[in-house]
């Protein structure tokens, strides 16, 4: 398999423990495919016309995208151990895909978030960086206040996407000082995702 990559992506990232978790790692060859906004990669349109990390290219030619389809079909090709990240019970399916949902949507407003505070002063739109900050700080306060439906779910999908979602705060947004306004998030944060070891090879770095 071929997966197209980034090593600052936090969907990517996703993508990249859940192949560590299932022993997966080896089976796919990472390319390093850069996606700019404002710079589309004409070169992935064969594999994904939406041209968005991260796309898996199976054996026989045929693309996935995105990281959630991704996901799921590596947790059914590792089968036992995929049922650790997508439980068979209905119940606890439907919390762990709730919250890839929350973390995914996280993820996504804080891209956004990020590209305009990257603008120039003048080019800002101040209505849309309040409605950015107004997300991250109710989703932040949601998270804190049900921190014990992440504890009682161990190291899942739902775990793994906020897990991304928070360190990607950490990577991009250190100013926001997010674990002082979440200290039981924070908690979690580290007690069950930063140490984990398909967490720590996966860090973001600056490659070019």
């Amino acid at each position: 398999m071929k997966l197209h990559w980034s090593p600052r992506s936090p969907f990517v990232r996703k993508v990249m423990i859940v192949l560590h978790e299932t022993g997966q790692a080896e089976a796919v060859e990472l390319v390093r495919t850069p996606v700019a906004m404002a710079e589309p990669n004409l070169s992935l349109i064969p594999d994904n016309p939406l041209i968005k990390l991260p796309t898996l290219v199976l054996d026989d030619g045929y693309s996935l995208f995105d990281s959630r389809v991704i996901c799921e079909y590596l947790a059914t090709r590792a089968a036992e151990r995929g049922l650790a990240l997508f439980p068979a019970d209905p119940q606890q399916r439907l919390r762990v895909l709730r919250q890839q949902a929350l973390g995914d949507g996280f993820m996504d407003a804080l891209l956004l978030y990020r590209q305009e505070r990257n603008k120039t002063e003048e080019r800002q739109t101040p209505a849309w960086l309040s409605a950015f900050a107004l997300k991250t700080e109710a989703t932040l306060n949601f998270l804190q206040a049900n921190v014990s439906a992440l504890d009682q779910g161990g190291f899942d999908m739902g775990a793994i996407t906020i897990g991304c979602a928070l360190s990607y705060l950490d990577y991009r947004f250190a100013d926001l000082d997010w674990r002082q306004r979440a200290p039981d998030l924070a908690r979690w944060h580290a007690d069950v995702f930063v140490c984990r070891p398909s967490v720590v090879c996966t860090e973001p770095d600056e490659t070019p």
